[in-house]
């Protein structure tokens, strides 16, 4: 018991277990008529300096990997329709 509960806090300390949480909860929720292409926001985000190594669907969010402008690995969802950034977890 002593050691599960020694796992829970050193993992709260270092705050994997809220961004798992955070992850969860991300959804969007446009419909797919009105979802622009993968590529249109490839094209936005490599504008803005970042190298995007995979864009996938998850919940209904387009989910990308990439290296940001400042070259930090970052997994950001995105709202296929408006594009917008719903959530960011920095990459280990």
């Amino acid at each position: 018991m002593l050691k599960i509960l020694a796992a829970v806090v050193a993992l709260s300390t270092y705050g994997f277990l809220p961004t798992l949480a955070s992850a969860e909860e991300v959804s969007c929720n446009a419909p797919k008529d009105q979802w622009q292409k993968p590529e249109a926001l490839q094209t936005m985000l490599e504008a803005k300096g970042w190298k995007v190594k995979r864009i996938k669907t998850e919940d209904g969010c387009y989910e990308v990997y990439a290296l940001d402008d400042k070259g930090e690995r970052v997994e950001t969802f995105f709202d296929p329709a408006s594009l917008e950034a719903v959530n960011k977890k920095d990459g280990d």
